[in-house]
């Protein structure tokens, strides 16, 4: 026998959410089911008088379409969905605490680092609006195009050494001009990630690129930053399919300087720092044919596939072979220890080491991190190279002396020409542009002025001396960086050069390989200390230039936020 059959709405069952578990079941009438005075009342039982019936669209319309707002229907719906007396036109005011909310208005003068800086350290909810620079299609920006866009411009910058910091705030820069808001990129030593909030109750949208290969090119790096330039200025119209031929212009290019030249700039560099460390003209030859071998050797490694790791080994090589040959030879006119010094002046990663305490101090702990690992798997890399020879040499008979300190500031002048040979030798080697060449070349030769005067003619520590001069050459990188409106990188890393601790890690290597391992890590922990100082003192320039150089941001006068720090809970 077939039911009876109802109307449409009694054919509807009913949603989960007006069902109780304290309602008698289906059939059984609550009112002949049991009295009040023979079983007790819970608390989560339905109160008489309250219906139980299902509120869903059918039973507002018959054509199954939600009811409109003021309709009265009490249509269950879901947490996310606006309420039904929202309107887009007419939205009611934003909760605003006691204290007010902070007007924040930047100024399109300040370039878009600072800019984009202060928002970053922005909470979420304080940002301003975003102003479009680049003028969107009709139905509105291509989110997955734009965030495809930022990716690939975040992956360069990160693979040619940029901070992360600076790398996020690039990303933020790129999304925010054309159109996007409420995205958040995230950096870390690998992986680029991008998350978009089209509005409160739509889904994000995340993408994410891995950074694979890394390739030190400053001049690719400077491109980036002119173009990220454009897309932020309301004067260029960059639109978005202009923005990916010049980024595939900036991936085709080839770098400026081919692999030989990087090979004489690599001698250039570890002879003008065997001369910077006392040596003389033959001093500089044979260690520029040292550094140059090993250059070759790394080249020859890495084209067979092998890591960067026995790169270093091998390219550390050369150099200290030359010094112990020369050691046994007994020319009394040459030193081997600056030789093999100078050797390890180009192998240092002096660029990897500030890129690593930078990310630290500014708070991106996992990527400082991983940089600073790999700059221990370098640096361990370099060792293993130099012990294998010094330890040959050793059992050899090579008379290699480790009181052999360097004195040589009997001739300044030669010094701080060395010192400005070896800071143009280091750009090279970074592919810097030539227009920013003779600048880095003038900041490291008054970073040596600075640590010369102050460690040699006033007796002060080296390592505060080696924190004053790299804080000068952070400052000024800083300022010449705002003044092109690019990368701080070009003008601050070569400069660094002249102050690498290349002495006090030979010496604690020799000392080591010679048995004598308390004074060898003694030696070397004054290395780590120097490098650490000079990251230390970079970061603390280019800070102090943000400081007193007021970032228009916030009314009141507010510059660049920090982070809220607590007392260490």
């Amino acid at each position: 026998m077939v039911a009876e059959q109802g109307g449409p709405e009694d054919q509807k069952p009913q949603s989960d959410e007006a069902r109780s578990a304290f309602v008698p079941p289906a059939g059984v009438d609550r009112r002949t089911s049991a009295s009040e005075d023979d079983q007790p009342t819970s608390e989560f039982a339905i109160p008489a008088g309250l219906a139980t019936e299902p509120q869903g669209p059918a039973a507002g319309s018959a054509s199954g379409s939600a009811p409109g707002p003021g309709s009265g229907s009490d249509t269950i719906g879901s947490a996310f969905a606006p309420p039904r007396t929202y309107s887009a036109q007419h939205s009611p005011p934003a909760f605003t605490p006691a204290h007010g909310s902070p007007m924040i208005r930047l100024t399109k003068e300040a370039p878009w680092q600072d800019r984009m800086r202060t928002m970053l350290r922005m909470p979420v909810a304080e940002r301003p609006a975003p102003e479009t620079v680049q003028k969107p299609d009709e139905t509105g920006p291509a989110v997955p195009r734009v965030l495809d866009l930022t990716l690939r411009i975040g992956e360069l910058l990160l693979a040619g050494g940029e901070g992360a910091e600076d790398v996020e705030a690039a990303m933020f820069a790129v999304t925010r001009s054309y159109g996007l808001d409420r995205c958040e990129p995230t950096v870390t030593f690998t992986l680029l990630s991008i998350s978009h909030q089209p509005s409160l109750v739509d889904d994000p949208v995340t993408a994410s690129r891995t950074v694979r290969r890394r390739a030190t090119d400053y001049t690719r790096l400077a491109a980036v930053f002119r173009l990220i330039d454009d897309i932020t200025t309301e004067d260029v119209e960059v639109s978005l399919e202009e923005a990916y031929r010049r980024l595939a212009e900036i991936r085709r290019n080839r770098h400026p300087y081919s692999g030989w030249v990087l090979t004489l700039a690599a001698g250039g560099l570890a002879g003008a720092a065997s001369v910077l460390l006392g040596g003389g003209p033959l001093v500089f030859l044979v260690a520029a044919v040292g550094a140059m071998l090993g250059d070759r050797l790394a080249w020859l490694c890495a084209g067979r596939g092998l890591p960067e790791f026995y790169q270093f080994v091998a390219a550390a090589m050369p150099p200290a072979a030359l010094g112990v040959a020369l050691t046994l030879t007994h020319w009394s006119d040459v030193r081997p220890s600056a030789v093999i010094t100078g050797g390890l002046f180009a192998l240092l990663p002096g660029r990897a080491l500030v890129a690593g305490v930078q990310d630290g101090l500014t708070g991106f702990y996992i990527t400082a991190a991983a940089r600073l690992l790999e700059v221990m798997y370098l640096f361990i890399g370099i060792v293993v190279g130099v012990l294998l020879v010094l330890y040959l040499g050793v059992q050899l008979g090579a008379q290699l002396n480790p009181e052999a300190r360097f004195i040589a500031h009997d001739r300044p002048v030669v010094q701080i020409l060395a010192s400005m040979a070896l800071c143009f030798a280091f750009a090279i080697l970074l592919q810097q542009d030539r227009s920013t060449v003779l600048a880095v070349t003038l900041n490291g030769g008054v970073a040596w002025v600075i640590y010369g005067a102050m460690a040699r003619t006033g007796n002060i520590s080296p390592v505060a001396a080696t924190a004053t001069a790299a804080g000068l050459v952070g400052l000024f990188g800083q300022l010449l960086s705002r003044y092109q409106y690019t990368s701080s990188l070009p003008f601050i890393t070569a400069a660094i050069g002249p102050l690498l601790p290349g002495s006090a890690t030979y010496f604690g290597l020799l000392a080591v390989a010679q048995g004598r391992v308390n004074a060898g890590l003694a030696s070397l922990s004054t290395a780590v200390a120097t490098a650490l100082a000079i990251a230390i003192g970079v970061n603390l320039g280019s800070e102090i230039s943000r400081l007193f150089m007021r970032v228009p941001g916030a009314v009141g006068g507010a510059n660049r936020r920090a982070a809220k720090r607590t007392r260490g809970f």
